[in-house]
């Protein structure tokens, strides 16, 4: 498998001018750009020299259950604990707890490197965080100094444990059972596709899980979210027993082998001691204070990966001799490189990757915003703008992944469906993205019945008033590409403004129409959004090329105005044809019987 190159220079240019890092909230003199920058390159390094060699080594030496517990394969462990000794895990969390308060966009920069260099090492992490953010919003004070301070500095692990065999999205046929205990609880149920449920990184565990409470009724109002400690812990913090949870079998999966996925029991002997976090009732809106950044975070995984993927396949392009160049006399064979259509399908999986890295960037700084603004109409807007960008992000970059990745098989041809060369590692580890954390579909539904509708339509109006602001912006700059960028923009956004007003006005006569038209509509949002973006890059590139740019960062700029170019020229026309097949009516889908599907 070939290296992995941290794509820094990328990841700060779409801090510094997509997310607008030096304006946002806990940024100054000392929290900068430049630090931001140095903060990444040292990331990069621990992801390339250490993370990425072991991504085939987990691919190849899947996690297993070893004496009541799961061994992971072989290096993670010490690949871990180098990341948690750098303190990479508190980066972007609160100071009274052993966090560095930086902002959460940088944070997330650096988890781009830890998953495109190693995606299964880098979910341990990644859940472990979902349950600091839980913990930090709605546990007591007892438990925030509790855990915390450990979860944060990664001395100790989190998981999230929501889904069961009855009970994937609809959460709330969840089964597993909390029982009050005095101070506490003792749960009793199973959990299914646990991600790092059990292993041996830390010497604890700290598991956040969705459980129906005894004597409350049946359905959403009846769940509570608690922690579930693999050890209980000591009124000093030290380790106490070893708590009634266990990972008793690990899933067998398509991908991501490295990373052991657990089927949890919880109670088989008196009960698993847990803890209430937040109120009774109130489980399933809690646990979405984990669910939507990690959706956010699930999209930055396929960025991540359409980056590994498309390294990948460039360097076999560059290498691989084959065939002569169409229309050459001389018969001179060529590395594939230099024919059309691998050409064409590496500039869509780059443009892909970048298009991607800056919404989801963009997305972040939005977080950074609506947390730490003061209340007003700014941090007000903020959150509006991350609502509606959380499914799109999600949905267009994991659905990209999948994408991009079989591009890569594809450039390598039949050598990519051959395992040892390591682009099909890349597909089947992308294949879950689009399904967990909230499959694309109801990514979809999100978009459409709860952003569009709930607010009449006012959030993508004023995202659209924005965008057609800016093409007019760059249009008036006398430049061929821009002006042809801001048309074909404009164009694609007058038949998303069209998609936006059918929704609206068949949302309640029409409900099942409007439902089969959520994806199309999303894809239609999203690759409209993703355009936005590559334009924001190369008006900013002309910009500094207008200003005397030299050398190797004038290269990069001419390059983001030629990918902003292939996008509009090859993508956004591809977005038009969305709105007839979400105002059609989905007759044959609608009268279709069950037996006929």
């Amino acid at each position: 498998m070939t290296e992995y190159k941290a794509p820094v220079e990328d990841l700060v240019f779409a801090l510094e001018h997509i997310a607008g890092f030096n304006d946002l909230p806990g940024t100054g003199e000392d929290v900068n750009i430049e630090l931001a920058q140095a903060v990444l390159e040292e990331a990069g390094r621990l992801a390339s020299d250490v993370w990425a060699p072991l991504n085939p080594v987990g691919d190849k030496t899947p996690a297993v259950i070893e004496n009541g517990g799961v061994k992971t394969p072989p290096g993670f462990d010490e690949a871990y604990r180098k990341f948690a000794e750098g303190g990479w895990n508190s980066v972007s969390f609160d100071e009274n707890y052993g966090g560095q308060g930086m902002p959460w966009v940088l944070s997330m920069a650096a988890a781009e490197m830890w998953q495109g260099s190693n995606l299964s090492l880098s979910l341990c992490p990644l859940l472990s965080q979902a349950a600091i953010e839980a913990i930090h919003k709605h546990g007591t004070g007892a438990q925030k100094d509790t855990y915390l301070p450990r979860l944060v500095s990664g001395e100790w692990a989190g998981t999230m444990n929501l889904t069961e065999p009855q009970a994937g999205t609809d959460l709330a046929a969840i089964r597993t059972i909390a029982k009050k205990d005095g101070e506490h609880y003792r749960m009793y149920g199973q959990k299914i596709f646990i991600t790092f449920g059990d292993h041996d990184f830390t010497e604890n565990i700290i598991h956040l899980v969705l459980a129906r409470i005894d004597g409350l009724p049946e359905g959403n109002a009846g769940l509570g979210l608690f922690i579930v400690p693999k050890f209980l812990v000591n009124e000093d913090g030290s380790i106490g027993a070893r708590n009634d949870v266990e990972a008793v079998s690990l899933e067998h999966k398509m991908g991501l082998h490295g990373s052991p996925t657990c089927v949890m029991s919880y109670g088989e002997k008196d009960g698993a001691v847990a803890y209430l976090v937040g109120k009774e009732g109130e489980g399933l809106r809690n646990m979405f204070t984990m669910m939507n950044n990690a959706r956010i975070g699930v999209g930055q995984q396929g960025v991540a990966l359409c980056e590994r993927a498309w390294q990948h396949a460039r360097i076999y392009a560059r290498d691989r001799v084959q065939g002569q160049k169409i229309g050459d006399s001389s018969g001179e064979n060529v590395p594939i490189i230099k024919h059309m259509d691998v050409r064409r399908m590496l500039a869509t999986m780059r443009i892909l990757t970048e298009a991607g890295r800056a919404l989801s960037l963009y997305a972040g700084g939005m977080i950074d915003r609506a947390a730490r603004l003061p209340d007003g109409e700014e941090k007000k807007a903020a959150q509006a703008r991350l609502d509606l960008l959380t499914p799109l992000v999600k949905a267009w970059c994991t659905d990209a992944a999948v994408e991009v990745s079989s591009l890569g098989i594809q450039i390598h041809g039949g050598m990519g469906y051959i395992e040892e060369t390591g682009a099909a590692q890349f597909y089947r580890d992308a294949r879950i993205l689009p399904i967990y954390e909230g499959t694309n579909g109801i990514q979809a539904n999100d978009l459409v019945f709860r952003k569009v509708l709930r607010d009449g339509g006012a959030e993508i109006g004023r995202f659209a008033a924005e965008i057609g602001a800016f093409a007019e912006e760059i249009s008036a700059r006398n430049d061929e590409t821009l002006s042809l960028v801001a048309r074909n923009m404009t164009a694609a956004l007058a038949k998303l403004s069209e998609s936006t007003q059918w929704i609206l006005k068949n949302a309640a006569a029409n409900t099942d129409a409007v439902a089969a038209a959520a994806v199309p509509y999303l894809k239609q949002c999203a690759g409209v959004a993703s355009g936005y973006m590559t334009a924001k890059m190369a008006g900013t590139a002309h910009h500094l090329l207008q200003n005397g740019a030299e050398g190797g960062n004038a290269e990069f700029l001419q390059a983001k105005l030629l990918k902003a170019r292939f996008y509009a020229e090859s993508l956004l026309p591809q977005l038009s044809g969305l709105t007839e097949v979400m105002t059609s009516g989905h007759t044959g889908i609608l009268k279709m019987a069950d037996e006929q599907l």
